[in-house]
């Protein structure tokens, strides 16, 4: 009989449209013939989302990585195969495969996955189901792994509690090690997979079984309680830290993709969380302490990353890299050295503030591509509401020194659908647009081209607004309409790119759901939903159809104020920094603060969730 390497071969790639995506052995891959076969726990490393999207995330590389240097301990990664793969695999009856030696992923015992945004729960199910692995845990064995779930979704897991057998709140660096060593010590034990559930959860308070809790709901749907099934399980979990972010696992010899990816470049995270807090922010609230590397230690990691890759961008990552405290110093150490070999220093995630100013100077040797800066609001009274520290002032001058440091375009992010916005607050998000574009002008130069993009509010556990409603969707293309009106009618050198509204009604459906959500989930996916963060595949009819069949509302759940004093979804799960009490004294000053403005038109409507 062929392996499923042979097979993989023989009848999936001559058949794919970018058959170069699946054939693994990328330069600096850590995994070799033999390693699965030999190793006493095996992780298959699994990201919902194609190739090129997945080698592109950073954390995704620092648990490869960190896997395979821990003694007896192999991981291989798996991601979801494009449309063509998944129909050749089913008609040819091919089992899911990891990329590195092309193992059958059932073969692991532990699958771990990554869950990065809500848009890609369906293809979760695609990966359990191409896998032959029961998509609810109740109906796994012995003979499946344990399901593992970690990243920025698993804050609020409960939309795919029922797919999953264990949670890591947190950081995955101390996590992971603590979880394997005490998994390989269990099963040496002769304890059985089920068994070893209750006994992980009890000795990690960062570690979520959902099969242990039980949720019960008031008459009108809410929750009165998430409650643990026994006295000997813990009642709350809280979030892993990874306290020595200076001595952190870093890939310092990454793996370089065959094929285009999302972002090729190499990638450094300088620092962990983010001082602003911005109101809105998930990451923000939820990252916290700060946490940052020395300027040392980055500039050692970019030496070693680049020997082993010869990438010619160096992406300095965090969630607000100039709010790193030695910024100038750590650019003006890493252009010495890499100028000359023109690596060109890329800097993403700005703050606009006074720093901005010297930004361009910094990073301006080698390479300018566009500046992207995130305003999120434009009114100065919705900044301050939302504690959004930016000023138009400081807004222009940066980039006015990014012109005459030679950049011609700039992308400016927005949010719309904040509580108590206005139609002047939308109008300004075209007016603040073009203040930027004819900045250059006054350089003696052409108008820069501005992209003004505009996204819609989604409410986020852990944060002042989880509490808010979003806003329906006519109001978001109300904004939209108004927004390419004023464009047309200023006739400037602005473009105005808007979100998708039904993904993001959607995103925000399951960014605060329940349990409940999974059977819409389930549904989804039988009718064909995949890769929903894409504009080729997402098509709203089908989970209209999902929550129709399930019998769910889901204006329920994404523009439905919250009480101060319901019981949300995720309570369980704590976060020291960001406790309800503190967020919702958060969230009350900030409809204080925009309460004596009357919003006109349909931003009054917005307000109350009836818009």
């Amino acid at each position: 009989m062929s392996s499923l390497r042979d097979r993989v071969s023989a009848e999936l790639l001559p058949y794919l449209r970018q058959p170069g995506q699946y054939i693994g052995g990328e330069v600096n891959q850590l995994v070799r013939e033999g390693d699965w076969e030999r190793a006493a726990v095996r992780v298959a490393l699994a990201f919902p989302d194609a190739y090129a999207v997945g080698m592109s995330h950073l954390g995704l590389h620092i648990l490869y990585w960190l896997i395979n240097h821990i003694p007896g301990c192999c991981a291989e990664r798996v991601f979801c195969p494009w449309l063509d793969a998944e129909a050749q695999m089913r008609k040819r009856r091919l089992e899911l495969f990891t990329w590195d030696t092309r193992q059958p992923v059932s073969s692991a015992d532990i699958f771990a996955v990554s869950l990065q945004y809500e848009l890609s729960f369906t293809n979760v199910l695609q990966l359990l189901d191409l896998a032959g692995i029961p998509w609810r845990a109740a109906e796994r064995d012995d003979r499946h792994p344990l399901v593992l779930a970690g990243g920025p979704q698993a804050d609020n897991p409960e939309p795919v509690a029922p797919f999953l057998d264990l949670v890591v709140l947190g950081d995955g660096e101390p996590a992971l090690p603590a979880l394997l060593d005490a998994y390989r010590q269990l099963r040496a034990d002769g304890v059985r997979r089920r068994d070893m559930i209750p006994l992980l959860v009890r000795r990690f308070s960062w570690l979520y079984a959902p099969s242990l809790y039980d949720v019960r709901y008031h008459a009108d749907g809410t929750i009165a309680a998430v409650e643990p099934k026994e006295a000997t399980v813990p009642a709350q979990m809280t979030r892993c830290q990874a306290t020595d972010f200076e001595n952190a696992p870093v890939p310092v010899r990454p793996l370089v993709p065959y094929t285009e990816v999302v972002h090729d470049r190499i990638a450094i995270e300088i620092m962990r969380g983010c001082p602003q807090r911005c109101r809105f922010c998930h990451a923000g609230w939820t990252k916290r302490p700060v946490r940052w590397r020395s300027v040392e230690r980055i500039v050692d990691l970019a030496e070693q990353m680049y020997a082993a890759t010869g990438i010619s961008e160096l992406g300095l990552l965090s969630l607000s890299t100039s709010d790193y405290p030695r910024l100038r110093e750590l650019t003006e150490q890493l252009n010495e050295r890499f100028t000359p070999r023109r690596v060109s220093i890329s800097v993403p995630s700005l703050r606009v503030d006074r720093m901005l100013q010297d930004v361009p100077a910094m990073v301006s040797a080698v390479r300018k591509s566009g500046l992207t800066l995130a305003v999120e609001a434009a009114s100065p009274r919705l900044r301050q509401a939302i504690h959004k520290k930016v000023t138009d002032g400081d807004l222009l001058d940066g980039v006015r020194q990014a012109f005459a440091a030679g950049w011609r375009s700039v992308k400016l992010y927005f949010m719309a659908g904040f509580p108590g916005e206005t139609e002047e607050d939308i109008d300004a998000i075209v007016d603040l647009s073009r203040q930027v574009s004819g900045v250059r002008r006054q350089l003696g130069k052409a108008p820069a081209a501005v992209t003004a993009s505009v996204g819609w509010l989604v409410p986020k556990p852990f944060t002042p607004l989880q509490w808010a409603a979003q806003p329906r969707a006519e109001y978001f293309r109300e904004v939209r309409h108004r927004l390419r009106d004023r464009v047309r009618q200023q006739r400037c050198a602005v473009h105005v790119k808007t979100h998708h509204v039904e993904r993001s009604v959607l995103e925000a459906v399951f960014a605060r759901g329940d349990r409940r959500l999974a059977a819409v989930i389930e549904h989804a996916y039988r009718a064909g939903a995949r890769f929903d963060g894409w504009d080729e595949c997402f098509d709203a009819s089908r989970w209209d159809a999902a929550f129709g069949a399930a019998g769910i509302d889901p204006a329920w759940y994404a523009h439905r104020e919250r009480a101060p004093d319901e019981v949300l979804p995720w309570f369980h799960l704590v976060h020291p920094k960001a406790t309800p009490e503190y967020l919702r004294q958060q969230y009350e000053d900030l409809t204080t603060a925009l309460s004596s403005v009357v919003a006109p038109g349909a931003a009054a409507e917005s307000a109350n969730g009836e818009g």
